[in-house]
């Protein structure tokens, strides 16, 4: 029996995906978690499509979007923007 190893960005191709998954790892996941995230929904777009909008080389992404990658927070924002998402704050009910 051949297996396959399990890539979430073979998963996320449509913006409901992409934006569920997303907000699913703000909720529920730390700081690393969601940089992997985004990494694996720039993957899932593409690298070279992620890179021309943001004005990043490949290897930027790939290296800003790496397990345990400390991005800028503008990095964070350019790649947000390419993807088609957008931060937004709704209030914490205490």
């Amino acid at each position: 029996m051949e297996t396959s190893k399990f890539d979430i960005a073979d998963y996320l191709d449509n913006n409901e995906m992409i934006a569920e998954y997303l907000n699913t790892v703000l909720e529920e996941g730390d700081n690393s978690d969601v940089i992997t995230a985004i990494g694996h929904i720039a993957k899932s777009i593409g690298m070279t499509k992620i890179a021309e909008e943001t004005g990043l080389s490949r290897p930027s992404l790939y290296k800003a979007l790496s397990d345990g990658a400390k991005p800028q927070f503008e990095t964070i924002m350019k790649v947000l923007r390419a993807i088609g998402g957008q931060i937004k704050i709704s209030p914490i009910n205490a």
